[in-house]
């Protein structure tokens, strides 16, 4: 079930304020009439030989979509293809309703696509401000003034971490929770239309991660794609308003929330494995 934003809430404040600033500032924000829709047909991987992702088409939409499946099921694959990162050996990806062909996740980018990999990506002897403003920039423009950074990835950061991340410290010097936590608003002061997280819940402890998954339900619930790859079932039930679930490469089913239950989602990954709820 989706989450509801109160108009106030803390991330609704401050992905309104970034918007406000890049305007003022003479950047373009990211925008969309109506609801967004990513989808992929018949998306297939190949790497030589082997066959990463076979024949698979999934629609999504507003709301936090899990791709589930034990690995080597090819959840990684297609995430990577939706990034940017690999390109489909066959098949389309679309964008509310028109096929798109991005070489790089810069292109991705520019379409509104931020992504956070389980890899902790930063630049470590930059700052944590540094960090999170990284490939921010146009080539040619700043889209935040420099002095209005600070406020804007302080009341981000405040949205999912606990603890004060200081913004002068360098990147690489502070814990992995933290690392991740910066890769995170990385991702969301970008304001994308579709977030893609691949396990970026899996450096953090549960104080944090509950955090984390109320930005999550918060953004998705302002009409945003939430796509979302866990191994836990926890988190796959509590946060998942569709789950689709994959294995060798290929679509097994999608499951609307109230189909959602341990025991379903354990036997469309592996029927043969034993149930444990």
């Amino acid at each position: 079930m989706l989450a509801t934003t109160h108009p106030q809430s803390g991330l609704a404040v401050a992905t309104s304020r970034i918007h406000r600033v890049v305007a003022e500032n003479g950047g373009a924000t990211p925008h969309r009439e109506g609801s967004v829709e990513l989808s992929v047909s018949h998306l297939t991987k190949r790497y030589g030989e082997t066959l990463a992702l076979s024949d698979a088409s999934v629609t999504f939409t507003a709301g936090i979509h899990t791709i589930l499946g034990e690995n080597g099921s090819g959840k990684s694959t297609m995430l990577k293809i939706l990034s940017g990162v690999v390109a489909q050996s066959e098949g389309t990806v679309s964008l509310n309703g028109r096929a798109i062909n991005p070489r790089t996740p810069r292109d991705m980018h520019d379409l509104g696509l931020s992504t956070v990999f389980q890899e902790v990506l930063i630049a470590p002897h930059r700052t944590v401000i540094e960090n999170i403003f990284l490939g921010y920039d146009g080539p040619l423009k700043r889209r935040i003034a420099k002095s209005a950074r600070a406020p804007l990835a302080q009341a981000l950061l405040a949205e999912i971490s606990r603890f004060p991340i200081p913004l002068s410290a360098p990147a690489g010097e502070l814990p992995l929770a933290s690392q991740q936590l910066i890769v995170l608003a990385r991702a969301l002061v970008r304001l994308p239309s579709i977030l893609l997280l691949d396990e970026a819940t899996a450096a953090l402890d549960y104080a944090d991660r509950d955090l984390v998954f109320n930005a999550i339900e918060n953004y998705a619930a302002a009409g945003n794609i939430v796509i979302f790859i866990s191994h836990r079932l926890e988190e796959v039930r509590r946060l998942s308003d569709r789950v689709t679930v994959l294995r060798s490469g290929h679509i097994v089913e999608t499951l609307e929330r109230d189909g959602i239950t341990a025991e379903r989602l354990l036997k469309l990954m592996a029927p043969e494995a034993a149930i444990h709820a």
